[in-house]
C-alpha cells in the first residue's frame, strides 16, 4: 500500500496571455477555464469530421480506403474518443456555452456525438436524470450491484443486458417518473442515430459501419467499463458507498480528473480544477468510510486486475489514507467483500 502524497493531477492555472483565437471563443464560453474544451473540439473539427465526410467519397476505394481508415480509428476512437467523452461528461454537468449560444452545445451533442459512438441526447439524460438521482442503487439502469464485481462472467451479463435493454431500462425510469420532456429526449436522440445510421447504409454501408455503427457499440462497452470500476467496490453496510478516487495518474491529466468518481458523487457540479483541492479537503471523510483510493492507476487497470482477481495489485497501489487499513490483509479482505453481489430484497 502506499502512503497519500503529493497530488499532482490538473488544477486551474491561470494565464497572463491569450492567443487570438482563445480570445474569440472567450466570448462564447460560460468560464475561462473550460479553454481546453474548445482546444480539443478544434482539433476534432480539423482531424476527424473532415477525414470521415472523406472516407464516405468514392475518392478513396480498396486497400487506399483502408489506408486512410485506420489512422483515422486510431485517432478518433482511441486519442480522441475518451478525451471527448469526458468532455461530454463535464459539459453535461456544467454548460460550456453561454445561454445565447446554446446552439454550438446542440451542435456537438446532434453532429460530433456520433463521430464518437455516443447517441444525441441520451448520455445527459441517462447521466443526469438517472444515473445521479441514483446513484447506482438497483434503480438505476446501469447499476452494478446485482452482478459479481470481479468476475468476467458478471461484467459480460452487465455490459451484455446494457447493450440490449440499456434504452429501455432509462427510457422505463424516466417513464415511470412521468420526466416527459426527458424520455422523449432520450428517444428522439437514440431513435434518430438509428434512422441516420439506416439512410447512411444506403449511401455507404462499408463507411457507415466503421464511422458510426462500430463506434456505437465500442462507446456503449468502454462506458459500462468505466462506470463497473467506478462502482466495483460497494460497502454492503451502506449501499452509497459504491465509488473509488484514482489520483495522480495520466489519465487525469487526459481526461479532465475522471479519476475522483468518489469526489465527483459528492460534488458533482464541481469544475474539473477544483476536484484535487476538494479531495484533499474530504480526505479524512473518506478514510472514515474507507473509500478507496488508488495512486498512480486508472480504471482500465481495476478492470483488469478484478477480472484476473489480482487483489495483490489493487492492494499495492492502494492508498492507506490516514491509516485506514491496519494491513495489506485487511484491505484485500475488504475489497474481496465488496465485490459481491447485492440482490435486491423484494416486499
Amino acid at each position: 500500500m502506499k502512503a497519500l502524497t503529493t497530488i499532482t493531477d490538473p488544477i486551474y492555472v491561470p494565464k497572463d496571455n491569450y492567443s487570438w483565437y482563445e480570445k474569440f471563443w472567450l466570448n462564447y464560453i460560460s468560464d475561462k477555464r473550460d479553454l481546453p474544451f474548445i482546444h480539443l473540439l478544434t482539433a476534432i473539427h480539423i482531424l476527424v469530421i473532415p477525414v470521415a465526410v472523406l472516407l464516405y467519397t468514392p475518392v478513396l476505394q480498396g486497400w487506399y480506403w483502408w489506408l486512410a481508415y485506420i489512422p483515422y480509428f486510431y485517432v478518433s476512437q482511441m486519442y480522441f474518443k475518451g478525451r471527448f467523452g469526458l468532455m461530454l461528461h463535464c459539459i453535461s454537468h456544467r454548460k460550456l456555452f453561454k445561454k445565447e449560444y446554446n446552439w454550438m452545445y446542440n451542435w456537438v451533442i446532434w453532429v460530433v456525438c456520433p463521430f464518437f459512438g455516443h447517441t444525441p441526447e441520451t448520455y445527459f439524460v441517462h447521466h443526469m436524470a438517472m444515473h445521479h438521482v441514483e446513484n447506482n442503487m438497483h434503480d438505476d439502469a446501469s447499476s452494478t450491484l446485482p452482478y459479481k464485481r470481479d468476475s468476467l462472467g458478471g461484467f459480460l451479463k452487465y455490459v451484455g443486458r446494457f447493450l440490449i435493454l440499456g434504452f429501455r431500462d432509462t427510457f422505463m425510469y424516466l417513464f415511470n417518473r412521468k420526466r416527459k420532456k426527458l424520455y422523449m429526449r432520450l428517444s428522439y436522440g437514440e431513435i434518430s442515430f438509428y434512422i441516420f445510421c439506416i439512410a447512411m447504409c444506403i449511401v455507404n454501408l462499408q463507411a457507415t459501419l466503421w464511422i458510426f455503427i462500430i463506434p456505437f457499440v465500442f462507446a456503449r462497452i468502454v462506458m459500462m467499463l468505466g462506470n463497473w470500476a467506478q462502482h466495483a467496490f460497494v460497502n454492503p453496510e451502506n449501499l452509497e458507498d459504491n465509488t473509488i478516487n484514482c489520483i495522480n495518474t495520466k489519465y487525469n491529466q487526459m481526461c479532465w480528473n475522471d479519476g475522483y468518481h468518489a469526489v465527483h458523487h459528492v460534488r458533482p457540479a464541481l469544475h474539473y480544477t477544483e476536484i484535487p483541492v476538494e479531495f484533499m479537503k474530504n480526505k479524512d471523510e473518506f478514510a472514515k468510510q474507507k473509500i478507496l483510493v488508488f495512486d498512480g492507476i486508472h480504471y482500465l487497470h481495476v478492470f483488469l486486475w478484478l477480472m484476473t482477481k489480482n487483489y495483490d495489485k489493487l492492494a499495492d497501489n492502494l492508498v492507506n489514507v490516514n491509516n485506514m487499513f491496519s494491513s495489506k490483509e485487511e484491505a484485500i479482505a475488504v475489497m474481496k467483500e465488496r465485490t459481491r453481489p447485492i440482490i435486491q430484497r423484494t416486499a
